[in-house]
């Protein structure tokens, strides 16, 4: 099977999100072996991706567990068959298990991932989420994941989670946000999701889909520069098309090799 690791969100090797490419012809291997190979990649995503001639399809996995939506693993996905597999056409479409996924290629690298916005609503704030070392102003949920919302910029540089008690809540994982201090930004966040194997991850592209809607009607525009501040660190850079978030960035190839399985 051959196998690609891509840095994405980022233009710098050993930055942005590390997520691991798998190409994968004729039909899906066994959900054990992928799940087994993911947890043995040690990535917050495996991505698999199968060519049948006809359509791509692709499914995502944690070190624990498939996930139903994954940005950076598909922006890596998308870089492999752009940069290394001669597919052409300046666009993409994945089929995935909930989603079909359009990627584009744009001039100097930037691919632009369109995945549907998610829907949001303002909830209270429960004794299950708080599991950081400050308290949010606003308190929000999503298909998949809660989003709190902070004063700072500095209060999500210096979060800290108890990753043991965010591993119990009843969602997958949980988005921290606030305005940017920087004007290189428009909005900064943080995402942990130790309850699926992840306890914070470099650089998220599907939690856009929440942060998205937020942002922009806080901040009146359609148009947002975002920045992840993990330890690696990511850019990202988003557009609201009505129902449709534009999520932006490049990505650089780490090393490519094949699993012997």
């Amino acid at each position: 099977m051959k196998f690609y690791q891509i840095d994405s969100f980022t233009d710098e090797i050993f930055r942005g999100n590390p997520a691991a490419v798998c190409l994968v012809g004729g039909a899906w291997p066994p959900v054990g072996l992928m799940q087994a190979i993911a947890a043995e990649n040690n990535l917050s995503e495996t991505a698999f991706v199968l060519d049948n001639g006809e359509s791509l399809a692709i499914r995502w996995f944690t070190p624990t567990t498939e996930v139903p939506l994954c940005g950076h693993a598909t922006l890596a996905a998308a870089h492999v068959l752009f940069r290394h597999e001669g597919y052409s056409g300046g666009e993409l479409v994945f089929e995935s298990m909930n989603h079909r996924l359009v990627v584009s290629e744009g001039a100097g690298g930037l691919l632009t991932l369109d995945f549907p916005a998610d829907t949001i609503e303002r909830v209270d704030f429960t004794p299950m989420l708080d599991c950081f070392n400050a308290a949010p102003i606003e308190t929000w949920r999503g298909t998949e994941e809660y989003m709190l919302i902070f004063e700072s910029q500095a209060q999500i540089e210096n979060m800290r989670c108890d990753f043991a008690k965010a591993a119990l809540i009843d969602q997958s994982g949980i988005i921290v946000t606030a305005p940017s201090a920087d004007a290189d930004a428009d909005f900064v966040s943080r995402y942990f999701a130790p309850k699926i194997g992840i306890d914070e991850d470099p650089v998220t592209g599907s939690t856009h889909t929440m942060l998205m809607p937020y942002w922009s009607g806080v901040l009146g525009k359609k148009t947002l520069a975002a920045k992840q501040l993990s330890k690696r660190g990511g850019r990202l850079y988003c557009e609201l098309d009505g129902r449709v978030v534009k999520i932006s960035g490049t990505a650089v190839t780490y090393c490519i090799g094949e699993l012997l399985l």
